[in-house]
């Protein structure tokens, strides 16, 4: 008995060892594989994990001429300083605000795209509202914005004259901050919509025929199927999309923000990135502006860790 024992343990110290070179061997098998992935793993290594070396500069009162081992440590009092400021409260709003109200506008259109575009049988017309929807996706922010400019300008922009020749007030969409949100959420909509069916459509490609086929012989309504059956099975890839989605719930893009910002609609369209950008490049306040991008990071990663979880439990007692 011991002896067997000595054997079986004996054996259980080898394995790791054959585990080894087992996957070494594989991966040597598999180079091609390897020398595929390769400018992407460097291209993350290079540009996304060398740059948090500097990160240590937000503990630091950063000076150019000194370096980063040569600045004066300081603890955490770039934390505290935006903590304390008076605009602290005003950003993140801003950005919370700006982003559950794309979140809740944003995700589930391009779901209702992709299960109308999956009903519809291929054709012309099939074709053309595709491309119609995914043309925008392909235009760049800067034109995008220079776009929304021109549409919404209160002398010749085309939704203004619309809107008054109908009979009503048009309201200044660039200069108001309460029409800022509304006009940044529904432009990125319309930019992004279209692109993000793809991903539903894909999946809606993996249902089985033969579900509908035996739902139309139990007397099933195109609508039943589609609740029923489409829906179901592009649950998995909301539920990825929706994490994804919530990880950068503070990480709203300052580009075409700062496009369309002016000092009229200042109070509604500063947000963390637009301020960062301001602090660190424009005034130079390097620690500063790391401290508070920092801060907006680790905020995101939490959020994404919390959503993940809610999401799993929720997946585990869904009725789908």
């Amino acid at each position: 008995m011991q002896q067997a024992k000595r054997i079986a343990t004996g054996s259980m110290q080898l394995e790791p060892g054959k585990t080894k070179i087992r996957r070494w061997r594989q991966a040597l098998q598999n180079w091609q594989l390897y020398l595929f992935i390769a400018p992407a793993f460097f291209y993350f290594l290079i540009f996304s994990y060398g740059p948090m070396y500097g990160i240590q500069i937000a503990f630091k009162n950063f000076i150019p001429t000194k370096g980063i081992m040569g600045s004066p440590g300081v603890g955490f009092d770039h934390f505290i300083r935006f903590f304390n400021s008076y605009y602290f409260w005003d950003l993140l709003w801003n950005t919370l605000s700006i982003s559950l109200y794309e979140l809740a506008v944003g995700f589930p259109i391009p779901i209702i795209l992709a299960l109308a575009f999956n009903e519809l049988k291929g054709g012309y017309f099939k074709k053309l509202a595709q491309t119609v929807t995914y043309a925008p996706h392909f235009i760049s922010v800067v034109v995008m914005a220079g776009m929304i400019i021109t549409f919404l300008s209160p002398s010749t922009g085309m939704v203004t004259n619309v809107i008054e020749w109908l009979g009503f007030d048009s309201p200044d969409f660039l200069t108001d901050p309460k029409w800022f949100k509304t006009m940044y959420v529904l432009s990125g909509v319309w930019q992004s919509a279209g692109w993000g069916t793809i991903i539903y459509l894909a999946a809606l490609s993996g249902v089985d025929p033969g579900l509908h086929e035996a739902a139309i012989i139990d007397g099933a309504s195109r609508f039943q199927r589609v609740i029923h059956i489409n829906i179901p099975t592009i649950v998995p890839t909301m539920t990825i999309l929706l994490i994804l989605n919530m990880g950068s719930l503070l990480g709203v893009g300052f580009e075409k923000i700062l496009l369309l910002q002016n000092s009229l609609n200042m109070e509604a369209s500063d947000v963390i990135s637009t301020f960062v950008y301001r602090s660190g490049l424009v005034d130079a306040q390097y620690s500063f502006s790391t401290a508070i991008g920092l801060f907006n990071s680790v905020i995101n990663a939490i959020i994404l860790v919390v959503a993940n979880q809610i999401v799993r439990r929720t997946n585990e007692n869904s009725l789908w």
